[in-house]
């Protein structure tokens, strides 16, 4: 089964490197530059079944982003990106910069996928 990710980061350079490496995975990947943008993405697709966030983006943070995108789909699973931030809500988290196998090891850990 493909499995659709939406990723958010408000970072291009890093945005486009996770996304290559997603479909790489053999995921199909969806992208968003900012909270709000990933809200309208998962109103529109309903395949989406993972979300990878950034955690430190401005004006909707990714603690905030997953909050809103777990109430909206409670069965969707999450993964947050951070340079510098504390995990928080239980959440699984890899510290960038990350390698391709380190995201291959958490994306098996904490979604089943790859």
């Amino acid at each position: 089964m493909r499995h659709t990710v939406l990723v958010v980061d408000d970072d291009p350079a890093v945005l486009d490197v996770v996304v290559d490496m997603l479909e790489e995975l053999g995921c199909e990947v969806v992208s968003a530059h900012s909270g709000a943008e990933a809200l309208d993405r998962l109103r529109q697709n309903q395949k989406i079944s993972i979300l990878i966030t950034d955690i430190n983006m401005p004006g909707m943070d990714g603690h905030e982003l997953a909050e809103l995108a777990r109430r909206r789909r409670p069965a969707l699973k999450i993964l947050q990106l951070s340079g510098r931030e504390p995990r928080r809500d239980g959440l699984p988290m890899i510290r960038k910069p990350f390698s391709f196998e380190e995201l291959v090891e958490v994306m098996q850990r904490t979604t089943g996928v790859c």
